[in-house]
Order: structure tokens, then sequence, then C-alpha cells
């Protein structure tokens, strides 16, 4: 039972490991490469972890192996763009200026419902409103509507809103963020002063954060 439960461990570091220098995607946005050596390293390491049979580095060694060709292709999808089509494919258009191209849903094997369906995902409805629709190599669908679809933005109407630039957090939990207090050129006694005026301390405060235009939020613990 404990060496079970010390190899589950050791097998569980080695993944999550190797995930990691594999890089953060999301599981929808995997390449085909990556989407397979994710399920060939989870049916890799599941085996050596219930065996206790089995030498633990039957599992180890064919992960890192796995993460060594993963690198290999993704050096090569890097560097040569003839090698990233055939890895990886291409984007394929399957509305082009309004029209359903036929034969791009039938290349990629796409009906006509899932093509609905993908843009219900993307909040469209009538498929009358759509420019071009592209299929990702991801699998993602990138959707771009007809002008006189799109949702109005400032530039519309000339109008150059404030920059608001990036939200920091700067006490989380009552926990001092001096990394980011850095960043924004302050320190703690002006934390300190700028959180006092809704009468609690830092060390007090569950969450307080400063955007781009010198708000601050502050939420002190139990509110």
């Amino acid at each position: 039972m404990l060496s079970t439960f010390v190899r589950v461990i050791i097998l569980y570091l080695v993944v999550l490991i190797v995930m990691r220098i594999m890089g953060k995607r999301e599981i929808g946005q995997l390449q085909p490469f990556e989407l397979i050596v994710a399920i060939m390293i989870a049916e890799v390491a599941s085996i050596p972890m219930t065996d206790t049979g089995i030498p633990i580095t039957n599992g180890i060694i064919p992960i890192l192996a796995l993460l060594v060709m993963h690198l290999i292709i993704s050096i090569a999808n890097f560097k040569s763009i003839k090698m990233r089509g055939l890895i990886c494919g291409k984007p394929r258009i399957l509305i082009h200026r309004g029209k359903i191209d036929e034969s791009a849903l039938k290349k990629e094997r796409f009906t006509i419902n899932e093509l609905q369906e993908r843009l219900r995902e993307k909040d469209i409805v009538n498929i009358g409103d759509v420019e071009y629709a592209i299929l990702e190599t991801s699998g993602q669908m990138t959707v771009v509507e007809k002008p006189d679809k799109r949702n109005a933005i400032p530039k519309d109407f000339n109008i150059t809103p404030q920059y608001e630039g990036l939200s920091y957090d700067l006490v989380i939990d009552g926990r001092v963020l001096y990394e980011n207090l850095r960043l924004i050129g302050k320190d703690y006694l002006w934390l300190e002063n700028e959180v006092g005026k809704f009468n609690i301390k830092p060390e007090d405060a569950l969450l307080v954060t400063y955007d781009g235009s010198g708000q601050i939020f502050c939420q002190g613990k139990g509110k």
C-alpha cells in the first residue's frame, strides 16, 4: 500500500514537471501533436502507478522520451513554416465573405449543424451575420461578423477612452505583495495610508487592488 502511494506521488511529480515544461495551453488550444503527447503521458503514467510489479522507471523513462519528442517537434514547428503546416495543418476558412464554403466543410468533415453550433458558442444565432468563419489549427473557431452587425466601439463615435492599464493585486488574504508594490512605484507606507482610508490595516484586508487609473479596491476580511 505504502509502495503504491509513493509511486503515485513520484509519477505525479514527474508528469507535473513534464507538463510545465511543455507549456501553458488549455486543452482546447492544443495542437494535434501536443494532444497526442498528453494522452500518451497519461496512459504511460497510469500503468506503473497501480502495478507494483512494474519498475517505476518503466513509467518515467517513456514519459521523458515523450517530452524529448515533444521538444524536438516544437522546435521544428517553430523553425520551419513547412514543418508547421505539416505538423499542425493550416487554418481553414469555412465562411468567406458571408458565403459558406461547402468544399472547405467537406475537407474538414464539418456539417452545417456543427458549424451553426460553433457559431452559437460565439453568441451568433444568425449565420447571415457572419462575414468570415475560420477553423483554426487548434480546432477553435474564429468569427468575424459583418460590419453592420458588430458591436459599437468608442472609435465608432470618435471617442478616445482613458487608458486603463493593468490591475495589480497588492494584498491577498492579508498578505502584502511587495513585488507588485514595486512595479507600481509604491511602498508599504503608501499602501498602509491608502488602506487606512477604509479603516483597516493591509494585514486585515481580504483583497486590495490598484488599477491603471489609480483606483483602489479594498475589502476587509469577514466583510
